[in-house]
């Protein structure tokens, strides 16, 4: 018994060592395998070394993506014929929101309401079946499908959404260098088009999104396109302010014959006032934003810290004296 006990014992307190040591075990590996992967540096200098190999695997998940967008454009045709616009206003603001996310083919529409419909018949179907058959048919199963058939069928919008703002705001932060950058290449000679393009060739490693849009633009005025209509939709195209109002100068510009060069200095300068504005706004919200964290986390604890020790020789030396 002595001997059971004492193997007990020793089981015990080795037990504690021994989940530490499987826990690091583990967190060693998963630190080993996060850190086994190549740097930005070595990544690129392979690039630079072998430049055929990073075309073959784009080749590749571009034709995984081709066959992904043809099964969807086959099959959500039929799903988003309930939910198509009523008249041409509504189909604007439907190809509108999704070219701003970047959606600019033909069938995205078609296949954005095919995705809404399909996430409403799947949670009313499927989620809807499985939260009453677990819960049974109550009000409180039936609120919780029909919250889940919503939540699905409007999942589509917030991901638009998101991708939206998410690339509005890439082309916000990229404009002030891409100007920078056609200020330098039109003074030293290079008309518009030809500065739009090296923008686009220079810019695609950091800012993608917006090289993306000056090297569409700059295809459309190579395939013959006024540039002041090619300059118009590059500003209502991505549904950024700023890039709109830089369309405008750019139209204006070439229409009157004024500088180039001096608007684009120009229209830099505020766009990089406008961006240190922004951040200063940023910073003055700052101390009203660290009130919450502050009443809510840290206020208890600084609390409990000092008060904590008056309130225990309170309980211990006051209150003995007062109940006798």
């Amino acid at each position: 018994m002595v001997v059971l006990a004492d193997s007990l014992l020793s089981f015990e307190t080795l037990l504690p060592f021994a989940l530490f040591g499987v826990f690091a075990a583990v967190a060693w590996w998963m630190l080993e395998l996060m850190a086994s992967g190549k740097s930005r540096a070595l990544e690129r200098l392979d690039e630079l070394k072998n430049p055929h190999k990073r075309t073959a695997e784009a080749g590749g998940a571009l034709k995984k993506r081709d066959a992904m967008t043809r099964v969807l454009e086959k099959a959500t045709p039929a799903f988003a014929k309930p939910l198509q616009p009523k008249n041409e206003a509504e189909m604007g603001k439907l190809k509108q929101k999704l070219t701003h996310a970047g959606f600019r083919g033909e069938t995205a529409g078609s296949v954005f309401l095919g995705l809404k419909f399909a996430g409403l018949v799947a949670g009313l179907l499927l989620g809807g079946g499985t939260i009453v058959g677990l819960g049974g048919i109550s009000q409180k199963t039936l609120v919780g499908a029909v919250a889940l058939a919503g939540l699905l069928f409007y999942l589509p919008d917030l991901v638009v959404g998101f991708l939206g703002y998410r690339r509005k705001k890439a082309v916000f932060l990229a404009l002030p260098d891409a100007l920078d950058l056609m200020v330098v290449c039109v003074e030293a000679g290079l008309g518009l088009d030809q500065a739009m393009r090296k923008v686009a060739d220079e810019m695609k490693t950091t800012y993608r999104v917006l090289s993306n849009e000056f090297a569409l633009a700059n295809f459309q005025l190579q395939m013959g396109r006024p540039r002041a209509q090619v300059l118009h939709e590059l500003g209502t195209r991505t549904g950024v302010s700023d890039l709109r109002t830089l369309a405008g100068i750019l139209i204006q510009s070439d229409k009157f014959g004024s500088s180039i060069a001096q608007a684009l200095r120009v229209q830099s300068d505020a766009m990089r006032t406008r961006r240190r504005q922004m951040a200063e706004e940023q910073a003055a919200k700052t101390a009203v934003k660290l009130i919450f964290p502050l009443v809510l986390f840290i206020f208890p604890g600084i609390f409990v810290i000092l008060v904590g020790p008056a309130a225990i020789t309170m309980v211990r030396e006051m209150f003995p004296l007062m109940g006798g």
